[in-house]
């Protein structure tokens, strides 16, 4: 009996087998680097606002503390949005005919609070308390970056699961002194893993196996 197939279709299931196995790995891969990418996260991605407010003004220039405005942050999971009041104890005195801040003074006659943007916005079933990240260490900067130097506010952070659980695994790497919470500039010194370990037996730092709980974060 004559043999059906040529030998070489064995080399060509052989090579259609591993291109099958290679062309799925690299299409996950592909869906992977777009999960993590600024299209899908926005990260470092400047956000419009209703009123051209600059927090590199106000904290860098002005030295303006970033309690004042949001001043929940170290009570309250939400670190809180200022009310057009706490705007006006400024601006009622400075600037205080300025055409870009006629939301604001529309806001103070009308009573209708201003609509801003929302820079980060963690899905519904991620709890994220302010005060708790504030009183163990966590410094602004930490997850929100250089404030201090952004003209218009962005995310640093993809803020999915992945980057949270990287310092719920290693604690001590952005552990900070309690006086050094709002420095903009603090940098981690070389010791840092050392300082880190100190500071977490001190802040009472829960194990890697709770930080790390689904139910830490999904409630």
């Amino acid at each position: 009996m004559s043999q059906i197939f040529h030998p070489s279709t064995n080399t060509i299931s052989r090579v259609s087998i591993f291109g099958s196995v290679f062309f799925v790995a690299a299409f996950l891969w592909l869906i992977a680097e777009f999960n993590r990418s600024s299209y899908n996260t926005q990260a470092f991605v400047a956000r419009e606002q209703p009123v051209q407010f600059s927090h590199k003004h106000h904290v860098a220039d002005d030295g303006i503390d970033c309690r004042y405005c949001h001043t929940s942050v170290e009570t309250s999971a939400f670190a809180g949005i200022p009310p057009t009041r706490t705007c006006m104890n400024c601006h009622s005195q400075l600037f205080a005919d300025s055409p870009y801040l006629e939301a604001v003074r529309e806001s103070w006659h009308t009573g209708r609070p201003i609509r801003w943007t929302r820079v980060h916005d963690l899905p519904d079933f991620a709890y994220f308390d302010h005060s708790i990240h504030v009183h163990k260490g966590v410094g602004c900067s930490t997850c929100h970056g250089r404030v201090d130097e952004m003209p218009l506010m962005w995310q640093v952070a993809s803020l999915q699961m992945e980057w949270c659980l990287g310092c719920h695994r290693n604690p001590e790497r952005v552990l900070r002194p309690r006086d050094k919470i709002y420095d903009m500039e603090w940098q981690p010194p070389r010791d840092q893993v050392d300082r880190g370990k100190e500071l977490a037996k001190l802040y009472r730092i829960q194990p890697v196996e709770v930080l790390t709980s689904c139910d830490t974060c999904h409630r």
